[in-house]
């Protein structure tokens, strides 16, 4: 039986990097976690310790802090497409790059020129892939917590003998929304059309009556891919925050779907991917993404 070694990349994973732009008095802080991953002529190191086409990670942690600095950040798409160029074109032994980057929100104090405060758990991300000559550009968020009171059922799914959970037209439906969507070109107005996707996706969760939560999560992507052509599919993955109705009637109350206890774990997790029929091949783009293969 031969051994043989597969798919790899290395790289560094998390640079914690903090930048403020004092081009004007007003200014605008960007707070990014960025990884590198490289991919190429690397059997050597794997096999043999021979770190001879390594490009340490230490270089590669100090390239994204240089490039903040020299190019200034911009939107997290346009940071990781050029820092992947760079890679792929200055080191002729890359063959391909791999940029995640994670934005956490700062929100302005009463609109104030230099203070913020941070809203949420949310983040923004993207995730540029870089073979060759060609790239493809992945965006997204997580934990997006959504929740509706109402217009939620869950009926008619199969019982047997180890079967407890009541059938319901009525509960309360939330979920964590982690979402990736694989854009179809890269001549797109990253900043303009993130905000408006996540709108879709809010709007969405809001206004579909749901029987499932997975019939919520293909609403929500195909929202997305009905108004925007520039998006060639959209994965999602939504936990079910389970909310359990309290039982009351030991203290002489009702309880008319008014007191819940909300639940951890376990729950349940819905992940799906909606595609455009015809739109262009991801390639190597999902490969290696967590949660997202």
């Amino acid at each position: 039986m031969g051994i043989v070694l597969g798919a790899n990349q290395y790289g560094k994973a998390e640079v914690r990097l903090v930048h403020v732009d004092r081009s004007t008095p007003r200014h605008v802080l960007t707070d990014l976690n960025v990884s590198t991953h490289l991919r190429g002529a690397f059997d050597a190191t794997y096999l043999t310790g021979d770190n001879a086409a390594v490009l340490a990670t230490d270089t590669q942690k100090n390239t994204v802090y240089a490039f903040a600095r020299k190019f200034g950040v911009g939107q997290p798409e346009d940071f990781a497409i050029r820092l992947a160029g760079h890679f792929v074109e200055s080191q002729p032994q890359v063959s391909g790059a791999q940029i995640e980057i994670e934005q956490l929100p700062w929100a302005r104090i009463d609109d104030h020129d230099h203070a913020f405060s941070r809203p949420g758990g949310e983040r923004r991300t993207t995730t540029v892939t870089r073979d060759g000559d060609q790239l493809w550009v992945i965006a997204g968020l997580t934990d997006l917590v959504v929740l509706k009171s109402t217009g939620s059922e869950f009926h008619g799914f199969p019982r047997d003998e180890y079967t407890t959970l009541p059938e319901t037209t009525d509960r309360i439906l939330a979920t964590s929304v982690t979402a990736r969507w694989r854009y179809s070109s890269t001549h797109v107005a990253w900043g303009e059309i993130y905000p408006k996707i996540r709108a879709v996706l809010l709007e969405t969760f809001a206004g579909t009556h749901s029987l499932a939560l997975q019939q919520t999560l293909y609403a929500m992507g195909g929202a997305v891919l009905e108004q925007f052509g520039e998006v060639a599919e959209i994965r999602l993955s939504m936990p079910n925050k389970h909310h359990y109705l309290v039982d009351l009637e030991p203290f002489g109350l009702d309880n008319p779907n008014e007191v819940f206890l909300a639940g951890d774990r376990p729950y349940g997790l819905i992940e799906g991917q909606v595609l455009r029929e015809g739109a262009p091949a991801a390639g190597p783009a999902w490969q290696f993404v967590p949660g997202f293969v």
